[in-house]
């Protein structure tokens, strides 16, 4: 046993730790793969106590902690890259309490996010936050990246159903917070700080969070778009007649990725730039067909086809959500941007004559959830370039890309977090008044700096 191991052996068995050369290249790292992981040992609790205890003594030690669930993250934020241990919370999967009138259920940080829907679905309910990740997210990361997903126009963020949270801040204290409520007017609700805070003021270790209603039954929509601006005179005309789920955008560049794949086929044989893929109740379907007709006629759209079962559903959702899986190979750099839909379509436009003037022999991929003003775009690495000299080619680009952002009022992480990727552009979207008090934030609740250190915050002298 190392002399770390010892150490960490005095608050959690030494059978749950690790350091390993696997272990500590599995677990010390996420999807983004711009880091090479450095943990020094991996750590597996399976209580609240064991979590409080960890803490305490990574604070006596000055031991760096790095929270880990499912490692789905694209931005860095569960990377460990300097020695850090990393806590994985995957052997903490609990789901209890549910209360059938409140229509609540308690998870620990390790739940599986699909784990969760099904759960659900068995009480008869619905966990509505949905991403292509689902199977091997984890509800910890989740909550602390505030996740988005396919379905956040009509169900909103991660944060919206998170009724109650039990962390362990920085100083090794158990703070219980809002317990399910509904209504809690007393002063701060300090629950919404640790929703979003990569992990930076402390650990969660479970969630009260709500459930919804049992969706009816849907239907899918993938529609072919003949400009990339037609997709949001789509959403608009949709939106006035019915209520959408989902409204998801992708490129035929995107679409060409994962049909490469051959598992599954294209959704209309008309070939256009960009399809729109939309998701309602089956009852609005006459009022989106009579949607598609007019967005036809005003020629915003140029074929589509609908769901006639739920396998179809599904496969043509596949479309959508392989598409990051489907581009791995090709270690995209990713911008995870939105602005208000309102400006979307000027943004769009200027965004995307900037990228075909900047990148003009590397391939670029659009998708997102445009229908809350969210975009993905991914710039795909050359297979004969090296990371480095690729990554420094799209970091150059950044800059024009966010000088642009910065107009608009757009945010520089919609959804991913900001992690190290993104850390340094912080700037971007937060103003040197906001970062001061989140550095005097993060520093009450982690005096020590033990927890994820190095993600979020940019360096004082860059802020």
């Amino acid at each position: 046993m190392t002399d770390l191991a010892a150490r960490l052996a005095a608050v959690i068995d030494p059978a749950r730790i690790r350091t390993d050369a696997d272990s500590l290249q599995q677990y010390g790292r996420d999807w983004t793969r711009y880091y090479a992981p450095a943990a020094s040992a991996v750590v597996f609790p399976r209580s609240l106590g064991e979590v409080q205890a960890l803490v305490q003594l990574a604070r006596a030690e000055r031991l760096a902690l790095v929270p880990s669930g499912g490692r789905t993250g694209l931005s860095g934020g569960a990377c460990a890259v300097a020695g850090e241990v990393v806590v994985s919370f995957e052997q903490m999967r609990e789901i209890s309490d549910f209360d059938p009138v409140a229509a609540t259920v308690r998870c620990q940080a390790g739940v599986v996010t699909e784990s969760l829907q099904q759960y659900a679905l068995a009480q008869g309910l619905y966990f509505p936050v949905d991403f292509a990740s689902r199977g091997s997210s984890c509800i910890g990361g989740n909550i602390a990246t505030n996740a988005g997903g396919i379905k956040v126009v009509r169900y909103g963020m991660f944060r919206d159903w998170v009724a109650g949270l039990t962390v362990v801040t920085g100083a090794g204290d158990v703070l219980r917070l809002n317990q399910g409520l509904v209504k809690n007017n007393s002063g701060y609700d300090l629950r919404h700080l640790f929703v979003g805070s990569e992990g930076t003021l402390g650990l969660i270790v479970d969630a009260t969070l709500r459930l919804a209603r049992a969706p009816a039954p849907a239907r899918v929509m993938v529609c072919a778009a003949p400009a990339l601006e037609h997709i949001l005179l789509v959403f608009h005309a949709f939106r006035a007649r019915l209520t959408l789920n989902a409204f998801e955008f992708f490129s035929e560049a995107a679409q060409q990725a994962v049909l490469a794949r051959g598992h599954v086929r294209r959704a209309v044989d008309t070939v256009t730039p960009y399809y729109a893929l939309l998701e309602f109740d089956a009852e609005h379907e006459p009022a989106a067909l009579a949607a598609f007709e007019a967005c036809v006629d005003a020629g915003w759209l140029a074929d589509g086809v609908i769901s006639q079962s739920d396998t179809q559903a599904a496969a043509l959702w596949r479309l959508r959500e392989d598409i990051s899986e489907s581009i791995t190979p090709r270690t995209p750099y990713k911008n995870d941007v939105s602005v208000v839909i309102s400006r979307a379509p000027a943004f769009i436009a200027e965004l995307d004559a900037l990228l075909a003037r900047e990148y003009p022999n590397f391939d670029v991929v659009w998708f997102g959830h445009i229908g809350d003003g969210n975009l993905h775009i991914n710039v795909l690495r050359p297979l004969d370039m090296d990371i480095d000299t690729f990554r420094g080619h799209c970091e150059r680009v950044n800059s024009l890309v966010f000088d642009v952002l910065a107009r608009y009022q757009g945010s520089m992480s919609a959804e991913h977090g900001v992690g190290l990727l993104k850390r340094d552009y912080l700037p971007v979207t937060r103003s040197a008044e906001e970062i001061h008090y989140l550095r005097g934030i993060r520093q009450v609740f982690d005096p020590d700096g033990i927890l994820n250190p190095g993600k979020l915050l940019p360096a004082a002298e860059s802020a």
